[in-house]
């Protein structure tokens, strides 16, 4: 006999679980199917894992680069057997934390493989067999994996997506990444700190495609200056697997000029794709866009009273996106309007120094047709980045012509901490004159945000005024 639910949600990774919860808040009967554990992707094999080994290695670089301690700085190396034990307790910790908070909210886990039924049924499959869940309201949170190449597909041995490369028992001397994207250069900051020879090619002719192209040109410098070999404009036409490692050839998207690079492993980080296979008891019956789940702004799909949220639906594949879709979701299945609105939607990349940004860039206003003003504070006039020996960075404010700020973009130590106050401004409005007014800590980096809004209208303090 079927089991009954007012919510079923597919899924268990950010948007799945936060999802979940916040329909236990409203006295729903949940279920949350899956197949693997409770977190998916992100807490399991990715944002979590990555941050906990970007931290490790960044110690790693911070003792290796400094000028003052004294002593056999070149004999200090990570344990990384250590480093790998420590990376899994942390993951464990969180699977745990969340599946004590979903079962204290009485929300059923069901662990199995699903597959969606037009009438809003899930039948779930384990080793056990099938069961099916019935219900009134479903939320596909099935999210997204890695994409390969046509030729060059993941084997975990030489070619690896970021799971494999983020659990390495050993570390090799060299790595390819395919990609410079936040994953490649995240992996490729990693494996570098801890002495590998790597070399990042993209395709197009910026590292973080999209982002804006001034700071992301001053994160690339920075990340050189670590010895991190980045390449772009670089089109991968085959590649070589052997027992001893892999060689990718191509050729120069401007010029044409052939190239060859070789290393133990590659890393495939050229995007993602959406996890649908499976998804569905027979033929696919919700509107696909290149394998994304089309929804509308209450993030409904076609079919009514089956939702669907975060990579799986396209856009910018982000877990706070997921956890920003997940409520949405939700609360419109249990009755409530609400839409989904990305217009500050921010996005960080936890390299060193990070980049995180919000709203439009430069690019985009221009294609847009909106006139701008931008202010620019660079790092070198920082007090507080000159006490931290970062100044390699900047923060840059665009503001249209009634002064609003419609797009933040910074390069800094802590970026990712620094960008909400930018979002903040982006979401509410705010013009360049409510940025200037706050008061900000001295000393600290976020003094750089006021000194970009000044700068955007010739008023800056601590630079000079053109």
């Amino acid at each position: 006999m079927a089991e009954r639910y007012d919510i079923v949600i597919i899924g268990g990774g950010p948007g799945g679980y936060l999802a979940a919860m916040r329909g236990a808040q409203l006295g729903k009967r949940i279920a949350l199917v899956e197949r693997d554990r409770v977190g998916g992707t992100c807490i399991n094999y990715g944002c979590i894992p990555t941050k906990y080994l970007l931290h490790q290695t960044r110690v790693l670089l911070e003792i290796s680069g400094s000028k003052t301690l004294q002593g056999p700085v070149g004999e200090v190396g990570l344990n990384w057997a250590r480093v790998q034990q420590g990376r899994q307790a942390v993951v464990d910790r969180l699977v745990k934390g969340l599946v004590f908070l979903l079962e204290k909210g009485k929300v059923e886990i069901v662990t199995g493989t699903a597959r969606l039924r037009r009438d809003k049924s899930v039948i779930v499959s384990d080793e056990a067999g099938e069961r099916v869940l019935e219900a009134d309201k479903v939320v596909v949170a099935t999210g997204s994996r890695a994409a390969s190449l046509p030729f060059l597909r993941p084997d975990g041995r030489s070619v690896l997506t970021s799971t494999e490369a983020l659990a390495l028992a050993e570390v090799p001397k060299s790595l390819l990444v395919v990609g410079a994207g936040a994953i490649g250069l995240e992996m490729g900051s990693i494996y570098r700190r801890l002495g590998m020879d790597v070399t990042v090619l993209e395709i197009l002719p910026q590292i973080l495609p999209g982002s804006d192209r001034e700071s992301t040109t001053r994160l690339e410098r920075a990340l050189k200056k670590q010895g991190l070999k980045i390449l772009t404009g670089m089109r991968i036409e085959s590649a070589e697997v052997g027992g001893d490692g892999v060689t990718l050839k191509g050729a120069g998207v401007t010029a044409g000029t052939p190239f060859e690079y070789r290393a133990e492993k590659v890393l495939l980080s050229a995007g993602r794709k959406p996890e649908t296979a499976g998804l569905f008891d027979g033929e696919p019956f919700l509107d696909l866009d290149r394998g994304f789940i089309k929804v509308g702004p209450d993030l409904e799909t076609n079919v009514p009273g089956v939702y669907a949220i975060g990579d799986v639906i396209g856009g910018k594949l982000l877990a706070h996106k997921a956890y920003h879709d997940a409520l949405v979701a939700v609360e419109n299945a249990a009755g409530m309007t609400r839409t989904a609105d990305y217009a500050a939607l921010p996005a960080a990349v936890f390299t060193e120094p990070e980049f995180a940004s919000v709203g439009l860039t430069e690019e985009e206003a221009a294609a847009k047709g909106i006139k701008i003003k931008s202010g620019v504070f660079p790092l070198q006039a920082s007090g507080r980045a000159l006490t931290m020996e970062a100044t390699d960075g900047l923060v840059k404010v665009l503001a249209d012509e009634a002064d609003r700020v419609v797009g933040a973009h910074v390069v800094a130590p802590g970026a990712s901490d620094m960008i909400p106050v930018l979002t903040m401004a982006v979401a509410g409005g705010l013009t360049l004159k409510d940025l200037e007014r706050i008061i900000y800590v001295h000393p600290t980096l976020s003094e750089a945000i006021g000194e970009a809004a000044l700068k955007a209208n010739n008023e800056a303090l601590h630079i000079l005024n053109s």
